[in-house]
């Protein structure tokens, strides 16, 4: 009798086959720079360790484009800001679980709009923690938007990632966040894109203290390599002076 192939060698064997096939494996995930998780979900790499996740919202809102990140924190993962619904946020979740193999443990909101809270339903159904400012979550309440679950200090940490409120600006409860190992600062809808020639919604935002909360954060993290704004391209520390000329 043909004693059987052991497992990996049966692998091996059969590699081309198919029969083997699975999940995608870190190795393979480590080739490659970026994904389709849906028609209106895109993925791409980064920094090392550091994926930027963007959203299209609905027809309502004319398919604008949303900026948030998936960060890896050992076996797992940091959610920053999570789509415009729900089902986003679950697809979100179900890619970094399956294409990462890194499960989403926590997620942080930086501040109470629909194109950052959008997908907190689904995250909360799967058990997953939703940290933001104490305020976000009481305008979060109030204005029916989804509300977090977890409050996190002014100058707070979520796993790996600083949660820094720099005070008002685009909102009276943005943050930003910051993480550290790849120097990548998430501005979110604080800070503009190089192409806006605008300063984009000002339903809630305190434009009076909004240079001052730039300068704060410049201050704050100086060495940070990207900025990523909550819509259009990432940067670097020029955003935030554009920003800040905007507001002039």
């Amino acid at each position: 009798m043909m004693t059987p192939l052991p497992r990996l060698l049966l692998c091996a064997v059969l590699v081309f086959s198919g029969a083997c096939a699975s999940t995608p494996d870190r190795a393979a995930v480590a080739g490659a720079s970026e994904y389709t998780v849906a028609e209106d979900i895109q993925v791409r790499r980064l920094a090392p360790g550091v994926w930027l996740h963007t959203t299209l919202s609905g027809e309502d809102f004319g398919r604008y484009p949303a900026n948030g990140l998936v960060i890896e924190d050992g076996e797992g993962t940091v959610l920053v800001d999570m789509g415009w619904n729900a089902r986003q946020g679950e697809q979100l979740v179900a890619w970094a679980r399956d294409t990462l193999r890194r499960p989403v443990r926590a997620a942080v909101v930086t501040h109470f709009h629909l194109d950052r809270t959008g997908g907190v339903p689904a995250l909360l159904a799967g058990g997953i923690p939703v940290y933001a400012l104490a305020e976000t979550v009481k305008l979060a309440a109030e204005t029916g938007k989804p509300v977090p679950s977890h409050t996190v200090s002014q100058e707070g940490t979520v796993g790996p990632v600083e949660v820094f409120f720099p005070g008002a600006g685009h909102a009276g409860d943005n943050v930003v966040v910051w993480h550290r190992e790849s120097g990548v600062l998430f501005g979110g809808c604080f800070v503009k894109d190089g192409e806006a020639k605008d300063l984009g919604n000002l339903s809630h935002a305190d434009v009076a203290a909004w240079p001052a909360s730039l300068d704060r954060t410049r201050q704050r993290f100086p060495e940070a390599r990207v900025v990523v704004p909550g819509h259009g391209a990432p940067g670097g520390l020029e955003l935030l002076t554009h920003t800040q000329s905007l507001l002039r």
